[in-house]
């Protein structure tokens, strides 16, 4: 009987220990994906644009699709301004902007595009630019030029 108890005593110690440790945990706000390509064709979205934590904020990758034909438009330049755009919406949604921004990865299939990227890149903020990865990929989803993923600290 005391060995029963011992453990029953133990397991209440543990429980109670992991449920404070649960209740000091940053709560998690899931924001909806929409990608309006798979979308046309009837396929699911699994996955979520962003995920706030705390006071951070992870953004899943962003292509340029054009928000209303939900592809990626020939003109590069425009591609660039839709991912942009894109993603500073979600950093909207999250409550953040731009200057929040402490780290992204871009993924090109085609390297020599750099320099057309940076230059819309660099206008979209106002301080110091978050580090960044400029990786060259193979083929993106949709015959995008560029995916961007992204953290961001309030």
């Amino acid at each position: 009987m005391k060995g029963k108890s011992l453990s029953l005593l133990i397991g209440f110690i543990l429980g109670a220990a992991l449920v404070g440790t649960a209740q000091n945990l940053p709560a998690r706000r899931h924001f909806k994906a929409s990608n309006p390509s798979l979308e046309k064709q009837g396929l699911p979205v699994p996955y979520s644009d962003a995920v706030l934590v705390g006071n951070t904020l992870y953004i899943a990758g962003r292509t340029g699709i054009d928000p209303k034909s939900g592809a990626i438009p020939q003109d590069v330049e425009q591609e660039i301004k839709f991912m942009l755009d894109s993603f500073k919406t979600t950093l909207t949604k999250g409550g953040m902007t731009a200057d929040d921004v402490v780290l992204v990865q871009v993924h090109c299939p085609d390297l020599s595009l750099y320099n057309k990227f940076n230059a819309a890149y660099l206008t979209y903020f106002s301080k110091e630019l978050p580090p960044r990865a400029f990786l060259g990929s193979g083929p993106l989803l949709g015959g995008a030029h560029f995916e961007m993923l992204g953290i961001a600290v309030k």
